[in-house]
This record gives structure tokens, C-alpha cells and sequence, in this order.
């Protein structure tokens, strides 16, 4: 009678866990939650993140000047489920400019004005995205593109950064 009850305890408590990660999971399937937009980290239990990504976020110009639209690419050797895309001023890290292409299984997220971050719309795996940004029409200075990406619900690496992407026309 032992062993049984501890089988059915065991079983419990497994059915128990496995219900609330599918919980966690669908909670953040559609999308990275405001809660993240501060520092983009993803709410979920941290079990692996190091300096060692296979991600890359980068664009091909060098400069930008107000009001410029600049393609921004996200490579990845690996597939992924989730990621949070922004641009941030290099002056002060506060999130710049808005997103006006998006690829599929992408949508906007408003942190702090319309359109100033990109999340995932949906759980299928991505690996390579194009995305355009447009800069604010006023001058905020150089900026860096941040990504943080979720391999899976427990690996995720936060805030992987592109080179400076200068301002032109600055004295």
C-alpha cells in the first residue's frame, strides 16, 4: 500500500509541474510581456543564459540620420521560439524610434510609445528576421539594437547588442 501511495504522489506532483510550466508557456507563447520592457529579461526560470550566443543583430549602415528608415537583421545559427527587439539611445539606454516591417510571427509591443519594441506573435521557430526601424524625427543620438532571444522556456540569452549605429550630422 506504501509503494502505491508514493506512485500516485509521484504522478500527482509530476502532473502538478508539468501543468504549470504548459501555463507558463502559453502565457508567454504570443508574445514577451510588458513586465520585460525595462530590461528585457523573459519572466521564465532561468536555467541557462551565458555570453556564449549564436545570435547576431546588425544592420548594414553605419550612421542614420533623423527620420531614416534602417534595416535591421537578426541571424541565428540555431532555431528559436521567442525574442523582444528594441533600439536604445547609447546616451542615456532609453528605447528609441519605432518598427514599421515586421516578418511573419512578429508583431509590436508598446513600452513606452507605439510600435517601439518587437516581440513573437506565436511559438513556431524562427531563425533569421529582417526588420525595419524607423529613427524619430527628432536627433536622440547614437543608438544600439538589443535582442534578447528564447531558445526555450528554461534557455534564453538577454540584451544581445549590435555595433553603434552613429547619428550623422552630429557636431
Amino acid at each position: 500500500m506504501e509503494d502505491g501511495g508514493k506512485a500516485h504522489t509521484a504522478i500527482a506532483g509530476w502532473a502538478c509541474t508539468t501543468l504549470c510550466l504548459v501555463s507558463y508557456a502559453a502565457a508567454f507563447s504570443q508574445g514577451a510581456s510588458l513586465s520585460a520592457c525595462t530590461d528585457m529579461m523573459p519572466r521564465h526560470l532561468r536555467v541557462h543564459s551565458s555570453n556564449n550566443n549564436y545570435v547576431t543583430v546588425h544592420t548594414n549602415m553605419s550612421f542614420y540620420f533623423p527620420g531614416d528608415k534602417v534595416p535591421v537583421t537578426v541571424r541565428s545559427t540555431r532555431d528559436y521560439m521567442g525574442f523582444m527587439l528594441q533600439a536604445r539611445k547609447v546616451s542615456n539606454n532609453e528605447i528609441a524610434g519605432t518598427f514599421i516591417f515586421l516578418p511573419p510571427g512578429s508583431k509590436l509591443l508598446t513600452c513606452f510609445e507605439d510600435g517601439d519594441t518587437v516581440t513573437h506573435s506565436d511559438k513556431s521557430l524562427k531563425r533569421n528576421l529582417s526588420f525595419v526601424w524607423k529613427a524619430p524625427d527628432q536627433p536622440v543620438g547614437d543608438i544600439k539594437f538589443f535582442i534578447s532571444i528564447v531558445q526555450s522556456y528554461f534557455v534564453y540569452w538577454a540584451k544581445i547588442e549590435s555595433a553603434v549605429v552613429a547619428q550623422g550630422g552630429q557636431n
